[in-house]
């Protein structure tokens, strides 16, 4: 079914707290566990309907911002969401204190269960109230940023629409509109350090209310750390800084010869070559149709995936004033159907929207039709592989979208890559001083980005920016607002990707077969299990990151 013809009717939560009702009834009265597992599929059907009726208002506000009609239904899942997951919560404690358990997790496996004990441990009835109010700071944020309206190139543009020109191979040009971006954010930067403050402050409530000190553990949890800890990634941050960062200054410091600079700046840091970075050509819609020949080629899985998402309209890429900034895909249930949303540009991102959001979404699509719902409740550690390895699965075909710049493009792609985990280092470290810190002032917390830029991105230079300078571009990062604790994961993943990129350099059918192995284990297994199950070093393993660079050097000397 084509996205525009699915219906939409309002959840009427009174009567899904009626029907959970008896579900639970129901399961307590069973006498066996394999009764307990027919009231537990009748559980799916009740949370497939919700789930999708909520996807679809969730897509629909942000295809327009400024929508009254589905404003409404965002503003009312925002409160009522927070029950709803309370009493998917209620249920679920009977299903991991039931008398029948070895069945049941024999049924579901020992992930799921895992994944209820630390939903236990990072949520109850008393955060509701708390956990309406930080829907609503994150709602606020997005539509402050979504509203951008910056006048450049004799045109209004969103913070999506600007961003050609702040990779402009004019350097005038790009710092021109690196300076109205900084403009737009300095009008607005007392709000966002509110907005902030209050989301740090209620965050902090929430966790004290639970038990914790602050907000580090419980958010580990809720981002469903369910196989390794703030250890690990600690030791995995360490690596980065110790082996991966003086790897990266290199690369930069190559790319400042390349565009014949006598020292880069912050407006050079997404520019690649002197000439500009590869641009895509063709209308969005060719480029819609180039992904379908990448995908028809690559394999009889991925056309199938493919087909199905051009078929049923499952993309909404073009870029609109009002539409929300950014990208990802969602996953409707009911209907099996993955959906790609994205803001076209012009820019080399929009092929990265076709390779990664295609990524989550080819993973979904196989993943949909596994009976056992919970194994399609990926944490975002085993996510963003699949979309981050998509990515160099698919550079075979770039000449599609940048013809006799492909070359340039992977070589581009690459090192942006290698580039990205000190970056994504850097927010995951920030935000445990931040949250470990409550009481830090908007000024304390820049100065803390700034001198995590030192160890990270030592070479980072904000000139003199008003905004920037003060340490204030992590402002720019939905995910900081939106989904404390979620970068790491980004981190995480592009150190398996890059595994798959030597991999697949050496045997591209024995890399596909072990990355097809691993979307359809789906969150059957832990995320340290199964990248070893398919032939991948744990980025936690020791040596894993110096490693790493000493394959990656072969590609750049």
């Amino acid at each position: 079914m084509k996205f525009k013809d699915m219906p939409y009717q309002r959840v009427d939560f009174e009567q899904v707290e009626k029907d959970m009702r008896a579900l639970m009834e129901a399961f307590d009265n069973a006498g066996s566990g394999e009764e307990q597992f027919r009231v537990h599929e009748k559980f799916y059907e009740l949370t497939d309907r919700v789930d999708t009726q909520m996807t679809i208002a969730h897509i629909r506000f942000d295809a327009d911002t400024v929508d009254e009609f589905y404003g409404k239904e965002h503003e009312y899942y925002n409160e009522k969401r927070p029950v709803y997951r309370n009493l998917v919560l209620e249920y679920e404690k009977k299903l991991f204190d039931s008398p029948y358990r070895g069945y049941l997790e024999e049924k579901i496996g020992p992930v799921a269960f895992k994944n209820m004990e630390l939903k236990r441990k990072s949520m109850d009835e008393k955060l509701i109230p708390l956990m309406q109010e930080e829907n609503a700071l994150t709602t606020e944020y997005n539509k402050l940023i979504a509203g951008a309206k910056i006048e450049f190139d004799g045109k209004q543009l969103n913070l999506s629409l600007l961003r050609p020109y702040l990779v402009h191979k004019d350097r005038s040009v790009r710092e021109a509109a690196w300076k109205k971006q900084s403009e737009f954010f300095e009008s607005i930067a007392e709000k966002l350090d509110d907005i902030f403050d209050k989301l740090v402050k209620n965050r902090t409530a929430q966790a004290q209310k639970m038990g914790y000190g602050n907000y580090v553990e419980m958010g580990y949890y809720r981002m469903r750390r369910n196989c390794y800890g703030p250890e690990e990634l600690a030791e995995f941050r360490k690596q980065v800084k110790e082996d991966l960062v003086p790897f990266v200054e290199k690369l930069n410091e190559g790319r400042r010869k390349r565009l014949g600079l006598d020292k880069l700046t912050y407006i050079d840091g997404s520019v690649y070559f002197k000439d500009g970075n590869p641009q895509p050509s063709g209308t969005p819609e060719e480029i819609l149709a180039a992904g379908r020949k990448v995908y028809e080629e690559l394999s009889p899985e991925t056309k199938e995936f493919y087909d199905f998402m051009m078929e049923n309209e499952l993309f909404d890429v073009f870029g609109r004033k009002n539409k929300r900034a950014g990208g990802y895909m969602t996953y409707m249930p009911l209907y099996n159907a993955p959906f790609v949303f994205a803001n076209f540009n012009g820019t080399s991102g929009d092929v990265d929207v076709i390779t990664h959001e295609c990524g989550h979404a080819f993973q979904g699509y196989l993943s949909g039709t596994d009976p056992i719902r919970e194994h399609s409740d990926i944490t975002m550690d085993t996510a963003e592989i699949h979309s981050m390895s998509m990515e160099f699965f698919t550079q075979n075909w770039m000449n599609l979208f940048f013809g006799d710049d492909a070359e340039d493009y992977n070589k581009m792609h690459l090192e942006d890559s290698i580039a990205f985990i000190p970056y994504g280092c850097m927010v995951d470290e920030f935000q445990v001083i931040i949250y470990e810190n409550p009481e830090m002032t908007p000024a304390q917390r820049h100065e803390a980005w700034l001198e995590l830029e030192r160890e990270y991105r030592p070479s980072q230079d904000y000139c003199d920016d008003k905004f920037f300078g003060k340490g204030a571009i992590w402002q720019r990062q939905p995910h900081i607002y939106n989904s404390p604790f979620y970068y790491i994961d980004y981190c995480l993943a592009q150190t398996c990707a890059l595994q798959y990129k030597v991999m697949m350099d050496e045997d591209f059918r024995g890399a596909w077969e072990s990355y097809l192995k691993l979307c359809r284990l789906s969150a059957s297994d832990f995320f340290t299990n199964m990248i070893r199950e398919v032939g991948l070093t744990s980025p936690f393993e020791e040596g894993c990151m110096k490693g790493m660079v000493k394959k990656l050097e072969n590609y750049v000397k």
